[in-house]
């Protein structure tokens, strides 16, 4: 017999049922959603510096300005995961950051000036010491939001050390932005590109390395000494 809708049936009851596969299917579309967007907020960072060290060579700064504009919104849209939920806790720092660099972009687009273009890196130098700075005032450090990714409840040391870390980069980004500025003012064009889109990124991974270098080898084992006397 066939119970048609207003005959007793319960509509719940009729429906076809949902099967497992549809249900089991939704949080594999998530994480590929989820990859995908991680791989973009990553292509984004790393055509940061391209677009730099290839400045000089397109000779077109609102060229390159459109690519900063269009990279800064593309990382805005892509960024995800639990760091990026991390970051998002300094909400009116990343605003104020995020404003600076694309009012700076809009500039370079409608002036056409290089020597806007040329301020840039230093003015992304600012925004970085900005965002790690203000960490500082009020916790945690920017480098212990890392850390707690892999520790959720840091030690003492632990956040001792990553305070100081945080204030090694704030210097490094004080005098990175500095020296930006003189090669934006002072340097030919070749060279500035050099400098920043290239050479810049192999004095920060000397730095990430001398790090990782030193925590491994001293910061680690005293804290064994300590733990075990």
């Amino acid at each position: 017999m066939i119970v048609r809708p207003g005959h007793g049936a319960d509509p719940v009851a009729t429906a076809p049922p949902r099967t497992a596969g549809c249900t089991s299917a939704e949080p594999a579309v998530a994480r590929v959603h989820a990859g995908a967007r991680s791989k973009l907020w990553l292509l984004a960072n790393l055509a940061y510096p391209v677009v730099i060290l290839c400045a000089w060579r397109w000779g077109s700064p609102r060229f390159v300005g459109l690519l900063l504009l269009a990279l800064l919104w593309i990382q805005r849209a892509a960024g995800m995961g639990p760091l990026a939920a991390s970051l998002r806790k300094l909400t009116p720092v990343d605003w104020v950051v995020a404003v600076t660099l694309n009012v700076a972009s809009v500039a370079i687009v409608l002036t056409n000036s290089e020597r806007i273009m040329r301020l840039y890196p230093s003015l992304v130098n600012l925004g970085l010491l900005v965002a790690f700075g203000a960490t500082l005032v009020k916790g945690p450090s920017m480098v212990e939001k890392f850390a707690r990714l892999t520790y959720a409840d840091p030690p003492a040391h632990v956040v001792r050390y990553t305070r100081r870390v945080t204030q090694l980069w704030c210097i490094f980004f004080a005098v990175n932005g500095v020296f930006s500025v003189y090669t934006a003012l002072r340097w030919p064009a070749k060279a500035w590109s050099l400098y920043n889109g290239a050479i810049v990124y192999g004095l920060i991974g000397a730095l990430l390395v001398g790090e990782i270098a030193w925590r491994k080898c001293i910061m680690q084992p005293r804290a064994a000494r300590q733990g075990a006397s």
